[in-house]
C-alpha cells in the first residue's frame, strides 16, 4: 500500500511550483463604510505667445506691412479674463504708442501698432479700455494680435525690435 505525500505550502512555493489557494467564503455577515474622493479646481489661466516679425530684409517703409501672430490662452471653464499687451521696450513706447528700437547702436525706431482686430481696436493694457475680455473653456483658445507697421521715414538700416509683454489677468 503506498502512502500520499503531503507537502508543506512553503516547500511547494520554494520549489517554484504554484500554490492554489481557494478565496474563504464568509457567511457571518458584512459592514460597508464609504469614503470621499475630493479636488478643488480653482480659477487659473495659462498664457504662451509667439513672436511677431515683420521680416528680416525689409527696406524703404513706404507701404504698410502688416502680419499676425498668436496668443494661446487657457483658463479653467467659466472663468472670465481680460488679455492685455504692454507698450513694449522700444525707446518712446507708452500706452497704445510702440516702438521697436535700434539694437545696434543707433538711435532709430520703427514705429508700430498692435490691433485686437485687423486694421481696428489699438490693444493696450489697461482693463476695461483696450484689452480684450474672454470667458475660459477649458481648452486652449488662439488669440490673433495683428501687427502694422505703417508708411513712415525710413531710420539706418539695422536690426529694430521691441519686446511686449502679454498679460492675461483673470
Amino acid at each position: 500500500m503506498k502512502l500520499a505525500r503531503r507537502f508543506h505550502p512553503a516547500i511547494l512555493l520554494a520549489a517554484g511550483m504554484p500554490l492554489l489557494v481557494s478565496a474563504a467564503v464568509y457567511t457571518n455577515g458584512s459592514k460597508t463604510a464609504t469614503f470621499d474622493v475630493t479636488m478643488k479646481i480653482i480659477a487659473d489661466c495659462t498664457i504662451a505667445a509667439s513672436n511677431l516679425d515683420f521680416g528680416q530684409s525689409q527696406g524703404v517703409l513706404n507701404a504698410t506691412v502688416a502680419v499676425n501672430t498668436t496668443i494661446n490662452v487657457t483658463c479653467t471653464n467659466t472663468t472670465p479674463y481680460n488679455l492685455g499687451l504692454s507698450a513694449g521696450t522700444g525707446t518712446g513706447s507708452t500706452g497704445t504708442t510702440r516702438y521697436m528700437s535700434g539694437t545696434g547702436g543707433n538711435t532709430g525706431t520703427v514705429r508700430f501698432n498692435l490691433y485686437q482686430t485687423a486694421g481696428a481696436t489699438l490693444w493696450g493694457d489697461t482693463q476695461g479700455t483696450d484689452t480684450r475680455s474672454g470667458t475660459g473653456t477649458g481648452a486652449l483658445q488662439a488669440i490673433t494680435v495683428y501687427g502694422e507697421v505703417p508708411a513712415q521715414a525710413t531710420p539706418a538700416p539695422d536690426t529694430y525690435k521691441s519686446t511686449i509683454t502679454a498679460t492675461v489677468y483673470f
